[in-house]
């Protein structure tokens, strides 16, 4: 058997011990995880300094603070969302018990990417553990130095056998894809997601798979320029524009280009200096091959502002380019990388009907004072999330799916959606052997009676909540007529009720 069969037997055989059940075990996993971050953060920040030159702040805002938010928010919220979830009935099951029982999927395996090789590696690691699977955990080789710690830290921290790490390139990815699992978690580019799906469906394995796209950007004339652009900069730039939510493109009106430019410009110095290159918060491009791959999309486009590169440090300045149009190199694929290219359009119609030309897009960003126009880009376009009037923040929210949509991926996670994603939805009914009169409209011989009962006993639903909720008003106006005509003192739910004489 190859390494990889023996990693995922053992995960297999230790799921199927059960210990991963109770919601205690998983806490307790989850608890060291946060240690582990906690105990950590040093080797964590050095890892990525060298896979991607960020720095300690940088690492701490953008891989560390979500993923400590995410396990204590799985850590708090475990026991509900874990327990049953009762369901509506008809007026057949109505005295039956009937609810949605989460339960593991079984092995799951997840597979990193290296732009954020912490946060988009351990966040799904976050909600496979809570919803009560095993996980083989599967690092990007690109991002080198934190796949090395990443094998070597987490045994010491989690259960080994239940989470294995497994590190190498495609070879080792290509033979874990060949086993079969229960679920696998793919964060990277559409060209491998197609590959992973396709692995995946030989076993009719299930997959999420977090990807990209060009993610537009619309500017109305009429908003705030200064505040839209110094938000684009920031969502643009950070993280030397390896970012999978990145604004991808400017849409605007030729009116307010030159203005566009201008407020680009201030901003990107404001945030990196007038000399990116030597300020410790703009990183570096992971690595020549994809330092190469940036600077080709800039043939055929004008550089307006920055465009400075140097490969022996894998450094590309904050770029912005114009003259760009759908032909364009740089329009042909996600960037990935720190170039911002600026395409005119007449107003929102053509923004909308560019956007809706392409494949759709993990995020819409829009940026406008009116409400209307920003309903509407909502209401005619398609994508993973839609962000007005800021970048990247909607990820910040665990309360909402984090995913994408067609090209950019299927599934979504964060918070509570990770746990639902990596979970079995089991529908479970518990009818007692009783009331055998009212089941039997369901025997042969089917008469035209028994089919109007059959319609009323199967397609009736009851809404209980509402029910309970009449109850008690009808309980509360029965009590205020008591009251009314007694002038005493009546005790409902807790409250006291104090007529005077």
């Amino acid at each position: 058997m190859s390494r990889e069969e023996l990693v995922v037997q053992r995960a297999r055989t230790s799921f199927q011990t059960g210990r991963t059940k109770p919601l205690e075990y998983r806490i307790q996993q989850l608890k060291s995880l946060l240690s582990l971050i906690s105990d950590r953060r040093t080797d964590i920040a050095d890892s990525l300094k060298k896979d991607l030159g960020k720095s300690e702040n940088g690492t701490e805002l953008f891989e560390i603070m979500k993923l400590e938010g995410e396990i204590r928010l799985a850590i708090e919220k475990l026991a509900e969302w874990a327990a049953p979830r009762p369901v509506e009935k008809n007026f057949l099951t109505i005295t039956d018990e009937v609810y949605i029982q989460p339960e593991p999927l079984g092995v799951v395996l997840i597979i990193g990417a290296w732009n954020y090789p912490w946060a988009v590696t351990l966040v799904p690691l976050v909600g496979a553990i809570a919803a009560g699977n095993a996980a083989v955990i599967k690092p990007s080789e690109v991002s080198s130095h934190s796949a090395k710690v990443m094998e070597e830290l987490l045994p010491q921290y989690l259960d080994k056998d239940m989470y294995p790490v497994v590190t190498g390139g495609v070879s080792e990815t290509q033979e874990l894809l060949k086993l079969r699992f229960d679920h696998v978690f793919y964060t990277g580019n559409s060209t491998v997601g197609k590959l992973v799906m396709e692995a995946a469906a030989r076993h009719l394995t299930p997959v999420t798979l977090e990807l990209g796209g060009k993610s537009p950007c619309y500017i109305d004339k009429n908003c705030d320029i200064a505040v839209a652009c110094r938000r684009i900069t920031w969502g643009k730039f950070v993280n030397c524009g390896q970012t999978c939510i990145a604004p991808d493109y400017i849409l605007c009106e030729p009116s307010i280009q030159s203005r566009v430019f201008e407020e680009l410009k201030r901003s990107i110095e404001e945030f990196y200096t007038d000399n990116p290159k030597t300020f410790e918060d703009y990183g570096r491009i992971i690595n020549q091959r994809h330092f190469k791959r940036v600077m080709a999309l800039m043939e055929g486009s004008t550089v307006a502002l920055g465009g400075e590169s140097d490969e022996s440090q894998c450094y590309i300045a904050p770029t912005v380019l114009k003259d760009v149009t759908c032909e364009s190199k740089v329009m042909k694929e996600e960037i990935f990388g720190p170039l911002l290219p600026v395409i005119t359009v007449s107003g929102v119609d053509e923004a909308i009907q560019f956007i809706n030309e392409r494949e759709k897009p993990l995020v819409v960003y829009v940026f406008s004072h009116d409400n209307k126009l920003i309903k509407r880009v909502i209401a005619e376009t398609s994508s993973g999330a839609l962000l007005a009037n800021d970048c990247l923040v909607h990820y910040t929210v665990s309360s909402l799916p984090f995913g994408g949509v067609g090209n950019s991926g299927m599934g979504s996670y964060l918070g509570r959606h990770s746990f639902d994603q990596l979970s079995h939805m089991r529908s479970c009914l518990i009818k007692q052997l009783k009331l055998e009169g009212v089941n039997s409209m369901r025997y042969p011989p089917h008469t035209p009676k028994k089919l109007d009962w059959a319609r009323f006993f199967l397609l009736k639903t009851l809404n209980f909540g509402r029910l309970r909720r009449l109850a008690l008003l009808a309980m509360l106006f029965v009590m205020a007529v008591i009251v009314a005509a007694s002038n005493t003192t009546v005790i409902c739910k807790g409250y006291t009720i104090k007529v005077p004489a």
